[in-house]
């Protein structure tokens, strides 16, 4: 399962990305940080409150996140901080590192300039 130096090895080869402990940005915007559950958070979500910080990860939009959430909510999970915004929480200690390749390059994308984007994807293809 996933650590966060695999996010860390994963996003490093991402264009135009900076890394500031456990938040990485493209072009100066967050798409994966580490995000530390507040109060409110742990009394929203219980007894299903992860122990460690999770992981928040921009994605594409809501969509995406609900089916996230759907598909795999002892996973992916959300608190009401995050609603109405393309961002989903997950306990990394739970997602297979391959997904997580695919999990950050995607939100990478969801949050990179269309130019450096479209490069990226290009020299990927």
């Amino acid at each position: 399962m996933a650590t966060w130096d695999d996010v860390d090895r994963i996003a490093a080869v991402l264009p135009d990305t900076a890394a500031d402990g456990r938040a990485w940005r493209v072009h100066g915007k967050l798409f994966v940080w580490e995000r530390a559950l507040r109060a409110r958070d742990r009394a929203e979500l219980g007894d299903t409150a992860p122990a460690e910080a999770p992981a928040a990860f921009r994605v594409a939009d809501e969509g995406e996140k609900e089916a996230l959430v759907g598909d795999d909510p002892q996973t992916f999970f959300t608190t009401s901080h995050f609603d109405g915004y393309p961002i989903v929480l997950a306990r990394l200690d739970r997602v297979p590192v391959p997904e997580l390749e695919e999990i950050v390059q995607d939100a990478w994308l969801a949050r990179a300039p269309r130019r450096i984007a479209a490069q990226y994807l290009d020299r990927s293809e």
